[in-house]
């Protein structure tokens, strides 16, 4: 039996299922079509149910959740890696952190200034939400594009990700709030950053045993971690070796192979919290596939 998996190019995810579609573990006779591609076109491709199986953002499976239920194992669920909330005026920036802090409500004019977000079904737009629930005027922006738009003064706040991160102060930019760790502290729990779902329509049978099989395959991973070596790096965009397992590190954890209590206390209250604010819709049906 065939069906179609969606994940990305990116080391975690290719070190994830490199066990899975290459039989380094026994599939039962299962076949998989692998389609890779960015987070944000697998999130569209969910809303569409085009998938079996996919990787997606947290915050887009709250839109796929009528179609799709959440595997236990392949999910990505960090710390220290969240977003960042970044402004070029620094005025700006101790203003909003002091309403963060104080937990004031924005006032009307605060409320109107334009952010620049990497796409509005990631996860850095839902914790961007979930801090700032008012501020509401947002334009989608190439992620690596968000520090010069900034700069040039066309939007007045810059939700950033991966490695801009890491590049921002030295172009004169001002931190307001890491919203990872504004996620962590106020909840005590892990960012949750990406999921695998399976579609609800399959048997529940063949749902179990894929759910099964994607442990096996983080397992795998874990006890030989130069196994897929060749097929991560080929994936890579150029990656060096140690720059890959770095990558890894950061996204693939005990939660990718299980997210264990802990795991779904996290994505749970993330979810709890978003309904409250009505960043997005009432759900009906259960996240997980396993009780």
């Amino acid at each position: 039996m065939k069906l179609t998996l969606g994940f990305s190019p990116c080391p975690n995810d290719t070190f994830i299922f490199d066990a899975l579609i290459h039989h380094k573990i026994d599939t039962g006779g299962l076949e998989f079509e692998v389609q890779y591609q960015d987070v944000e076109t697998l999130n569209q491709k969910a809303f569409q149910g085009e998938l079996d199986i996919t990787k997606l953002s947290y915050h887009a499976f709250a839109y796929a959740v009528n179609d799709y239920e959440l595997l236990d194992s392949g999910s990505a669920l960090g710390s220290g890696v969240g977003p960042l909330l970044i402004a070029k005026d620094p005025a700006l920036a101790a203003r909003l952190k002091k309403v963060l802090e104080k937990k004031e409500q924005l006032n009307t004019a605060e409320s109107g200034l334009k952010i620049g977000i990497p796409g509005k079904y990631t996860t850095a737009n839902f914790l961007l939400g979930l801090a700032f629930p008012n501020l509401g005027s947002k334009v989608e922006l190439v992620f690596s594009d968000i520090e010069e738009s900034l700069l040039g003064e066309t939007i007045d706040l810059g939700l950033i990700i991966h490695e801009n991160r890491f590049t921002y102060q030295a172009k004169g930019l001002h931190k307001v709030v890491d919203l990872g760790d504004f996620w962590e502290q106020t909840t005590n729990n892990p960012i949750p950053l990406g999921g695998i779902v399976v579609k609800r329509s399959l048997d529940e049978e063949l749902k179990l045993k894929i759910n099964r099989l994607v442990r096996e395959s983080v397992q795998f991973a874990f006890e030989n971690p130069k196994s897929g070596l060749d097929y991560i790096r080929s994936h890579a965009q150029e990656m060096e070796e140690d720059v890959m397992y770095k990558h890894i590190e950061l996204y693939v954890n005990k939660y990718s192979e299980d997210l264990g209590g802990k795991g779904r206390t996290a994505i749970q209250h993330m979810f709890d919290k978003a309904q409250e604010l009505k960043l997005i819709p009432a759900l009906d049906k259960r996240l997980f596939l396993t009780v």
